[in-house]
């Protein structure tokens, strides 16, 4: 009898101490994501609710625009700051099908290389083309600034904000990053409740 109890208890134990290796099989959040929108989404929603326009102009072919689509695009700030204030937009560059806005229609334009370009991307891009680039639009649909180039986590939450919050509109961007962009958001770039 003894020897069952022994036997059994040592079963238990080892049932225990393997249960507890096995890999966590819980459900994990998803991970957040931008909502991304055509244009003409964008376009048709601003019409109803306003807010500002993000628009991720990019290529195929761009290194820099993946790399800012892993390490911008996911970070929890970003994504929640965008989500809420703006309506966020990826744009190819080189798409080839027409865009009709307010009326107007933007196509694509070939060249002899074989690369071509996009009427709009031109246009959001005042014909300064590079990859990746974002474009900032108010509420309107008038260009506020394009901004060329890789933009890392903080970068893109500092300009996402001035524009965001009208910064813009009462103080130069590099007073805005070290007064109050500073005092709103101190510390590592993480999403603050509220946003």
């Amino acid at each position: 009898m003894r020897m069952n109890r022994l036997f059994l208890l040592l079963t238990g134990l080892l049932l225990f101490v393997l249960s507890s290796f096995r890999p966590d099989d819980s459900p994990k959040a998803a991970p957040k994501k931008i909502k991304w929108l055509t244009i003409q989404q964008a376009y048709e929603l601003g019409k109803k609710t306003p807010k500002k326009f993000v628009i991720d102009v990019y290529t195929d072919w761009c290194g820099w625009c993946k790399v800012m689509d892993r390490q911008t695009f996911t970070n929890p700030a970003v994504v929640d700051y965008v989500n809420e204030n703006y309506y966020a937009v990826k744009f190819n560059a080189e798409q080839q099908g027409d865009v009709t806005i307010n009326k107007q229609t933007f196509k694509y334009v070939g060249s002899a290389s074989g690369r071509g370009i996009h009427e709009l991307a031109a246009a959001l891009l005042r014909n300064q083309m590079s990859y990746p680039s974002t474009v900032f639009m108010d509420e309107k649909f008038n260009l506020i600034q394009p901004i060329a180039g890789y933009l890392e986590p903080r970068t893109f939450h500092q300009i996402i904000t001035y524009f965001g919050g009208d910064y813009n509109q009462k103080e130069p961007f590099d007073k805005y990053k070290a007064g109050t962009y500073a005092k709103l958001y101190p510390g590592p770039l993480t999403a603050k409740a509220g946003e």
